[in-house]
């Protein structure tokens, strides 16, 4: 049985990359899907330009910008399929890529499943934002296969298996509807970055799975909303960095939290000898942001170990050692040469 499809393309002013990539995810080769373009308040003309352009889209207008999360959350209210599927306005599919996204989810322990990304730019290369599905260490530092830190690897195929990650990139991410709406969505009190990590770690609580599909291959563009290094991109990967750990963190939480706090701190060190003082500046500033937001993430934390589906992971794929050592310390560059038996 086919599942349905509501493919959810949230965008700001960004007609001109719904003129490049929608004709592709239009064109897609599936009996049982719709596309909603969940517009964020646009004055670039996106409104008109999909009713002529393309009226078999169903369009949401909202009355302000309400962000990636906010735009997803409000628009699943419209979605008729059992799988949401999450995209940026900014990626290009192939024509078969849903039909192997509906093979994962025939199983059920199945929660969310993410496709290959590669980079649109440069096809023959993994895309930043997921490569071929994310993890995080113990002490959640996120990296992707075929992706650490900045360097991204050319796909040979080394990654075609398809298998259970930590995280999906939110730039295309598939979910069961229902679950989706028992987690209660995305956490729009992280606006942008690791909303969806932090997602698919409480689907993980939940008892399911998160798959990678290299099948299913898409390319993303990325780097549209902020460029790489600006201090408001790094205000907000410090700031829900902490949050999503003092939501998810099961063991040592105090101990694991103080201790990224003091690894932040060194970060912004360096950056001060790197003469980037913004960077540092942007560090300090998510850290009072983290402390602000702190009682919220509490009440998360304890409305997540209340629900009934509430499980203590014991299957997701997590790093046993420090990504940051392996990759600044040692020069790792690749995900393969990280230990074979990596994952806890």
């Amino acid at each position: 049985m086919q599942h349905f499809f509501s493919i959810i393309i949230v965008t700001w002013n960004g007609l001109d990359h719904l003129k490049t990539f929608l004709p592709s995810v239009l064109d897609t080769d599936y009996q049982k899907f719709e596309v909603i373009i969940a517009d964020n308040a646009s004055t670039d003309g996106t409104r008109e330009w999909i009713r002529k352009h393309a009226p078999e889209c169903k369009i949401i207008t909202f009355d302000k910008n309400h962000g990636y999360c906010g735009g997803n959350n409000r628009a699943t209210a419209d979605a008729k399929g059992d799988i949401l599927l999450f995209l940026n306005n900014d990626v290009r599919v192939k024509p078969d890529w849903l039909q192997q996204l509906d093979h994962s989810f025939e199983d059920s322990k199945t929660g969310v499943v993410q496709p290959k990304l590669l980079n649109h730019l440069q096809p023959s290369h993994f895309e930043y934002a997921g490569a071929a599905g994310g993890f995080i260490d113990w002490l959640g530092y996120p990296f992707c296969r075929g992706r650490l830190f900045e360097h991204t690897e050319k796909d040979t195929g080394q990654y075609n298996d398809e298998t259970p990650v930590f995280w999906a990139s939110g730039a295309a991410l598939a979910i069961r509807k229902k679950l989706f709406k028992n987690l209660g969505g995305f956490n729009e009190e992280f606006e942008f970055h690791m909303e969806e990590i932090d997602l698919c770690w409480r689907v993980w609580h939940c008892g399911y799975q998160v798959q990678y599909q290299p099948e299913s291959v898409v390319y993303h563009l990325g780097g549209g909303s902020m460029p790489m290094g600006s201090p408001r991109k790094v205000y907000y990967n410090y700031r829900n960095s902490l949050l999503m750990l003092a939501i998810n963190l099961q063991e040592h939480r105090l101990p694991k939290l103080f201790l990224r706090l003091c690894l932040d701190g060194v970060a912004g060190i360096r950056s001060l000898f790197q003469l980037k003082p913004l960077e540092t500046l942007a560090i300090i500033k998510a850290h009072f942001g983290f402390y602000r937001r702190l009682p919220s993430a509490n009440r998360k934390r304890s409305e997540l170990i209340s629900k009934d589906t509430y499980t203590a992971i014991s299957e997701a794929p997590v790093y046993h050692k420090l990504i940051i050592n392996e990759v600044f310390l040692k020069g790792k560059k690749r995900f393969s040469e990280l230990d074979d038996d990596f994952l806890s």
